[in-house]
């Protein structure tokens, strides 16, 4: 059992400074530099921090997020950056979730297999 509470609390906090570093590079020039940080994160996240019962609701947050990231921020207020910005956090949080998500989708295809 006390293991469990550590897993779940490893997840967390492997999401918490995901999420850190996301908004980070969002002011980053270079923000692909901290890509392989954030998807070891996103596999710490989607193995420990994702139960079956939250799987559903995950996985539709994580495809949310997914599109969301895929759009043309930058031309939003293109003399200040701020799309720029906006994109560049979008970009990072999609390379966060989309491991963690491969990892909930393949728990959750093997457990319906089951």
């Amino acid at each position: 059992m006390a293991k469990k509470n550590m897993g779940q609390g490893l997840g967390w906090w492997a999401f918490l400074i995901g999420l850190i570093i996301a908004v980070v590079t969002g002011f980053s020039r270079n923000p692909e530099s901290w890509a392989w940080i954030l998807v070891v994160l996103g596999l710490v996240v989607g193995y420990l921090n994702i139960s079956d019962r939250e799987a559903g609701k995950f996985l539709i947050a994580s495809v949310a997020l997914m599109l969301a990231g895929s759009a043309r921020l930058e031309i939003l207020f293109p003399s200040l950056g701020i799309g720029s910005i906006l994109s560049n956090i979008l970009s990072s949080l999609v390379v966060l979730v989309a491991p963690a998500a491969i990892i909930v989708g393949i728990k959750t295809v093997y457990e319906a297999a089951r």
